[in-house]
């Protein structure tokens, strides 16, 4: 005979009851990365998401500003595993994003999983991960890239939601923000950037605060989303290539490139001879019909005509 265990309400407080947080103490990174939250860093490939992520644990375990620049309230060790990368090239980013604070990896309270392989699909590796959360105890985890966490169809809601549920709840047992690198489709009409990520758009509601990379005339624009707090203005990041390659913020580039039909006028002006539409793309590495456009319409203000040997002023 089973006996039924009793069944007790879900506890409650008063909302004046609860408690109050420091405005500080809302930050893991200011106004960059929510104080235990979940999230996402999105980018097409080779934008540097990685980069951003390791920053952001290295900023964590040393209580170094990220990007030289965002304070870091509350700092602790950090939980790190990158699919894709070799351990030993891990360990040279960890070393180089050290020095580029002044420290050795001796002083960065950073933990790698070492594992060859991590399927959050599989309740074990699941168990897994939260023991070692669990025994470590960072303030941040960060798993990299999403695509190599798993073998589903990133297209379906219910069994992307599953993962995302998991996190969530090693993210509340355990006051760690999470942190999942994820690639975006390589264009979107949207004017959201997290509607840009891959698959599901349980992703983009999942975050508390979410990073994009993205590249623009400009150059490579950080957009920061969060889902309690205001948003910074956009800003924008280069990867220095000196001795101790990391990620820094640039001024954007406002140097507008001039009017295709200006490169057109610029480039024919330096012949002495017509020049054929065929090497003139060539020569401005444009699009056939970009070209063709800014032809007709110089032509047709009268700025140059077109000849039997080509085009010339």
């Amino acid at each position: 005979m089973t006996v039924d265990t009793p069944i007790t309400p879900f506890e409650t407080k008063r909302a004046a009851a609860l408690d109050e947080s420091e405005p500080d103490a809302r930050w893991l990174i200011q106004s960059l990365w929510a104080d235990s939250g979940v999230g996402v860093i999105g980018g097409t490939p080779k934008s540097y998401k990685s980069w951003l992520g390791l920053e952001i644990a290295c900023a964590v375990a040393s209580g170094t500003p990220c990007l030289g620049h965002f304070e870091v309230p509350r700092a602790g060790p950090t939980l790190v595993y990158l699919a894709e990368d070799d351990l030993s090239e891990v360990r040279i980013r960890l070393d180089h994003l050290a020095a580029a604070r002044g420290l050795s990896i001796d002083q960065l309270d950073v933990h790698v999983i070492c594992a060859p392989t991590v399927r959050l699909d599989l309740e074990r590796d699941l168990k897994r991960l939260a023991k070692t959360v669990a025994q470590i105890g960072p303030r941040f985890l960060l798993l990299d890239p999403f695509v190599r966490l798993h073998r589903l169809d990133e297209n379906n809601a219910s069994d992307i939601s599953h993962i995302l549920g998991h996190l969530r709840t090693i993210q509340r047992t355990h006051d760690t923000a999470v942190c999942v690198v994820h690639h975006t489709r390589k264009s979107s009409s949207s004017g959201q950037r997290g509607q840009a990520l891959r698959g599901s758009g349980d992703m983009h509601a999942w975050g508390d605060s979410n990073l994009y990379l993205t590249w623009t005339k400009k150059g490579l624009e950080l957009s920061v989303e969060h889902r309690s707090a205001p948003c910074p203005d956009p800003l924008y990041v280069d990867l220095d290539c000196g001795a101790h390659p990391h990620l820094e913020l640039v001024e954007p580039d406002d140097n507008e490139p001039p009017p295709l039909t200006e490169r057109v006028l610029s480039e024919l002006r330096n012949l002495d001879q017509p020049i054929t539409r065929t090497r003139l793309r060539e020569k401005l590495a444009v699009q056939n019909k970009r070209l063709g456009d800014a032809l007709k319409e110089l032509e047709s203000l009268g700025r140059i005509q077109r000849t039997t040997d080509g085009w010339q002023i």
